[in-house]
């Protein structure tokens, strides 16, 4: 007698398996991707908000600096500031402010945060 030529039907399901168990790994590693790029497109934005409200104001008031808010598209924000303790006569000539904003965000049900922070002086009076 003579054999049929092709696969077998055991050939066939574990080329099939194969398949899939390959197929599975390249839609993780996409969708891992695809959330990464996500991520990183939060926190540039979170960064840019965060650089364009410290550069708002070139000093901070004698009081101190305190502000919150939020975006429309999720961000919330918060700045604060606290006199800068310099044991250094430099403090007295010039008094200095640390300000530091955090902007946080939900993403997939996880809280993350960015935080910035820099040294303003002082204003000579209380301009907003």
């Amino acid at each position: 007698m003579r054999r049929a030529s092709g696969f077998s039907l055991i050939e066939v399901l574990v080329a099939f398996s194969i398949m899939a168990l390959a197929l599975g790994v390249l839609y993780q590693s996409g969708a891992g991707s695809l959330r990464a790029a996500v991520l990183a497109d939060q926190t540039t934005r979170a960064a840019l908000w965060g650089r364009s409200l410290l550069e708002a104001r070139e000093a901070v008031p004698a009081d101190g600096w305190h502000e919150s808010g939020s975006t429309e598209d999720g961000f919330h924000w918060q700045i604060g500031s606290r006199p800068l303790q310099d044991p250094s006569e430099l403090n007295t000539l010039m008094p200095l402010h640390e300000v530091a904003v955090t902007i946080d965000w939900t993403d997939r049900g996880r809280r993350r945060e960015f935080r910035i922070a820099t040294v303003l002086p002082q204003a000579d009076d209380d301009v907003r």
